[in-house]
């Protein structure tokens, strides 16, 4: 059985997932090559679908990625402002080139091109390296066979589309049911990857921490994800120097993270107050933990509002840390049957905290006092958490459980919650997507429903040019 076969195994066999299933498995067969396609390379670059801990270049010397980059699709180098530490040098801020080969790096020009001079590290599929730049090879160190990471990217690589899909006709032919129960199936799959990617976690750490590597990525947004996740990697060294406080957590995470301000004169009296009790912890447990602290330049900062700053994040998370009990509040909370109009909410009650007088009235160390409370966690980034990470986790949690009884109930209970959670906030891939499927600005119900749509662009429009050639999403559509 291949293993487009055994993914397929393990979700209900609906016309959707039947679908997908013969669509990854022509795309599997495209990259088994022995070096796959660039756009690949350069999703598990992205994603780090990596074996982080064991990273090493080709003359031997330990990789630490604290940033991949973000990702240029203009001319130059593939990522860009990516932050990497080889070997006992300092973090370096630059670029990294992803290529197929060693050898294009002058076939391509690099090597006489000025925008790549800022390229602090290459990275190639396999084989020497031909400069004297520092070289990663990716085929030793993916954390999944070439033919998973294949399906993987078809399901998480997402390209924008600028004019309505061919799609669009044969799917205002159907009725309303049958686009909601396509969109539905597809949700499922959806929710099914995300708990792939979890379980594949906590193989190799544990449960808990899958659930924390999950939270900490899904409050760092799209532009401090990968910080995020480097401080989720640092939490076994973190607890080795003991049990905390919230404040003590603060003092740990916004250390770690080189977040923590000690220009005292510039801030308000009462963050002066407030970093100085942070300040009193972190001298304490710095030299224990230096070499675990990141540079403030992995971090963005540019268009965040106030309420998304990093910092409010990580003292959420520090109150979670210090109660170290959230697994079983989250436990409790699925087990009790909540009217749908109450999910949010409830689970809002299950991750509030009690912020410190501090952060109960300022957004971040710079900012004046608020008049009115401001909560470390809204609902938006609540439904957010539970559509991304903590319905995933559970499911995840559920399909390898041994009891085949409390298995299916288990995983009844949390497709449906994820099914009909109260719809996330808009953003632009969802536009985009409701455009180029249906022309209009169809309503959205549930989150699931966002989910299922966000799923059926990533399988079938990134996979085709603009103009729709050669995707078989119109055809499959017309023969419902």
């Amino acid at each position: 059985m291949s293993f487009v076969q055994r993914q397929a195994s393990k979700m209900p066999d609906t016309i959707y997932s039947q679908w997908r299933a013969q669509s990854v498995a022509a795309q599997v067969c495209e990259t088994a090559g022995d070096t796959p396609p660039e756009r690949l390379m350069q999703s598990i670059w992205q994603h780090q679908r990596l074996r982080r801990e064991a990273l090493r270049t080709t003359d031997g010397r330990v990789v630490r990625v604290l940033h991949p980059g973000f990702w240029n699709y203009e001319a130059g180098p593939d990522f860009q402002r990516a932050v990497i530490q080889v070997g006992d040098d300092f973090p370096t801020s630059g670029d990294v080139e992803v290529d197929p080969i060693a050898a294009d790096w002058r076939a391509h020009g690099h090597h006489t091109n000025p925008a790549f001079t800022g390229v602090i590290l290459h990275v190639i599929w396999n084989g020497p390296a031909k400069t004297v730049l520092p070289t990663l090879r990716l085929q030793p160190h993916t954390d999944a066979p070439l033919a998973a990471l294949a399906d993987w990217q078809a399901a998480e690589s997402w390209l924008p589309i600028q004019f309505a899909g061919k799609c669009r006709a044969p799917l205002a032919e159907l009725s309303v049911e049958k686009q909601d129960t396509l969109i539905a199936e597809a949700a499922a799959v959806r929710l099914q990857n995300k708990a792939d990617a979890l379980a594949r976690h906590a193989r190799r750490h544990g449960w808990e921490s899958a659930m924390w590597h999950g939270l900490f990525r899904g409050l760092g947004y799209k532009h401090n994800t990968w910080p995020m996740q480097n401080l989720a990697e640092r939490l076994p060294a973190l607890r080795d120097l003991g049990t905390a406080d919230a404040l003590g957590w603060q003092a740990r995470l916004l250390g770690v993270a080189g977040l923590l301000a000690d220009d005292l004169p510039a801030q308000t009296p009462a963050a002066r107050k407030h970093l100085r009790a942070l300040w009193d912890i972190w001298w304490r447990e710095r030299d224990a933990l230096e070499e675990f602290i990141l540079p403030k330049t992995v971090w963005r900062f540019a268009g965040l509002r106030p309420a998304n700053h990093p910092i409010r994040r990580l003292a959420l998370l520090a109150h979670w840390l210090a109660r170290d009990d959230l697994p079983a509040r989250l436990e409790q909370w699925l087990q009790i049957d909540y009217p749908k109009t109450k999910l949010a909410a409830t689970l809002n009650e299950t991750l509030a905290v009690q912020p410190e007088l501090f952060w109960k009235h300022h957004w971040t160390f710079r900012s004046p006092r608020q008049p009115k409370p401001c909560a470390l966690l809204g609902p938006t980034r609540v439904t957010d958490l539970a559509i991304n990470v903590i319905l995933p986790w559970f499911h995840a949690r559920a399909t390898a459980g041994k009891n085949p009884n409390m298995q299916t109930q288990m995983l009844n209970r949390i497709t449906t919650r994820y099914v009909e959670w109260p719809p996330a906030q808009d953003n632009a891939i969802l536009k985009l997507a409701r455009q180029r499927l249906f022309g209009i600005p169809r309503r959205l119900a549930t989150a699931g429903a966002q989910q299922g749509l966000i799923q059926i662009t990533r399988d079938y429009c990134d996979h085709a040019p603009a103009t729709c050639e050669d995707c078989h999403f119109p055809d499959l559509v017309r023969s419902l």
